[in-house]
């Protein structure tokens, strides 16, 4: 019997210690818990716990707020009175040609992540060959922080801009990797549909006013559109051109990838590593099969608020919308040709990434900025060989810093300049050329047109949209189109 007591008793009193053992345990876990919590989610104000990539309130991916949450930046220094002298790349313009890795004295000051440039903070020096070798003037060296410079839209965490009932996703916020902008594209729509519950009585407007018109169907587009459909809001996709534009304009076969995977997909557009061809194919039968309601060929020329509604005029027709989601693109709408072949899938109106190009045979149309600097750095690509199609017979509009980088390169034979020239025809293999008066067959695989256009950021302006600089803080997938 004694034995039988201390048996139940040595079991009652291990099993009390286990107890306080599990409760402290659990009380440690939990303080480390709280102790772990990151920043509180940006769009609903719930703990996210430190790592996690979801918000466990709303499930919104916490990435995608990088730029939102980014402060306004302030002027910089560039006497050093503010801190070490430091470069700082314009991640919404550089173009990933890297030519600033290979001019940087410094190892591993200036590495590649992806297509854009990124300063190592501890590395940098900021003596500047980077600022003198970027084709696109990119870079500064500034004293301050070594964080990625945008210039941007200011938009909250529903991507809605200052201009009430109007949203900006996609590349022209700023953030244009694919996955990206299918999350924004979806965060837009689910905020439009809650302001204006589907199915509900509206005050303004008649039976033809659209509860949202989205401009642009790229994947923010698009995956704004399924959101809409979906929520059984009465919508419409308006596209200048086809659907997906910008991604139809990849090279040939180009694999897609579907980016960092530290950013979650959150939208319900299809993505995966596959060629520019799939992808295509997948949306299009996707836009197919959900009916979805997207109005090509409908070039948005003007957008203007008419009481609490936006009127949208096309070049087609006039539609009216409580409210209008931009997902247009940074590049707003390119001059044209007007040639035979240019609607050719070889035919670009800006460069996507640059190494996309190397060993080929390109020709860069035009005689500013934007034409010289895009020929600079096609021409920093292995093995590619670039022609320059200018109809002046010199260069008369160029800043003298990418004239004097041009005039280098002609002579180290990297670029060929042909002035007083001008494309007649552009064939899959060939452009046909008149070089002062003399009518050339030359062998082509890439033509890029870069003589202007309008300017997305002037449209914005027109509508009362503030565009901010931003320096997002490096350690992010942020920025880059892909």
């Amino acid at each position: 019997m004694q034995m039988f007591l201390t048996t139940i008793g040595f079991f009652a009193l291990t099993g009390f210690f286990i107890w306080r053992h599990l409760q402290a345990g659990g009380a440690s876990a939990g303080g480390a818990s709280v102790r772990a919590s990151g920043p509180p989610c940006a769009r609903c104000s719930a703990p996210v716990p430190s790592g996690s990539q979801f918000c466990p309130g709303c499930g919104i991916p916490q990435q995608i707020f990088e730029v939102v949450s980014a402060g306004i930046s302030a002027p910089m220094s560039a006497d050093g009175t503010g801190g070490a002298m430091r470069a700082l790349v314009r991640a919404d313009m550089c173009v990933g040609c890297a030519t600033c890795v290979a001019a940087c004295p410094e190892d591993g000051a200036l590495t590649m992540r992806g297509k854009l440039a990124v300063v190592d903070n501890a590395l940098c020096k900021g003596h500047g060959d980077c600022v003198a070798a970027c084709p696109v003037g990119a870079i500064s060296v500034n004293a301050g922080s070594a964080a990625n410079r945008v210039q941007v839209p200011l938009i909250d965490v529903n991507f809605e801009t200052n201009v009430p009932g109007v949203y900006i996703v996609g590349e022209l916020g700023g953030r244009g990797l694919i996955k990206n902008a299918i999350n924004e594209g979806k965060i837009a729509a689910e905020h439009v549909a809650r302001v204006l519950p589907p199915g509900e009585p509206r005050s303004d407007g008649d039976d033809t006013t659209v509860d949202v018109a989205i401009v642009g169907s790229g994947p923010a587009g698009l995956s704004a559109g399924l959101e809409a459909h979906r929520r059984h809001l009465r919508y419409v996709v308006l596209e200048q051109g086809t659907l997906a534009d910008t991604v139809r304009k990849y090279p040939r076969h180009k694999l897609l990838l579907a980016e960092p995977v530290s950013i979650p997909l959150y939208g319900d557009l299809w993505i995966a590593d596959a060629s520019k061809e799939t992808l295509l194919e997948v949306w299009q039968t996707i836009v197919a099969n959900t009916g979805l309601d997207v109005q090509a060929g409908q070039k948005v020329v003007n957008i203007q608020r008419d009481g609490s509604l936006f009127r949208l005029q096309t070049d087609k027709a006039t539609y009216t919308a409580r409210r209008v989601v931009l997902a247009m693109g940074r590049r707003g709408t390119p001059r044209k040709l007007g040639v035979a072949g240019e609607e050719l899938d070889k035919v670009f109106y800006d460069i996507v990434e640059m190494e996309a190009f190397a060993g080929r045979r390109v020709m860069v149309v035009g005689g500013g900025d934007s034409a010289v600097e895009s020929a600079l750095g096609l021409a920093n690509q292995q093995g590619t060989e670039v022609l320059l199609s200018y109809r002046g017979d010199a260069l008369s509009r160029v800043k003298d810093r990418n004239v004097e980088k041009f005039e280098r390169a002609i002579a180290a034979g990297k670029v060929k300049a042909l002035f007083k020239s001008q494309i007649r025809e552009i064939r899959e293999d060939v452009v046909v050329i008149d070089i002062d008066g003399d009518k050339t067959i030359l062998p082509n695989d890439h033509v890029f047109v870069r003589i202007g256009g309008e300017a997305p950021y002037a449209f914005l302006e027109r509508l009362g949209i503030e565009i901010v600089t931003k320096d997002v803080p490096i350690g992010g997938d942020s920025a880059r189109a892909g």
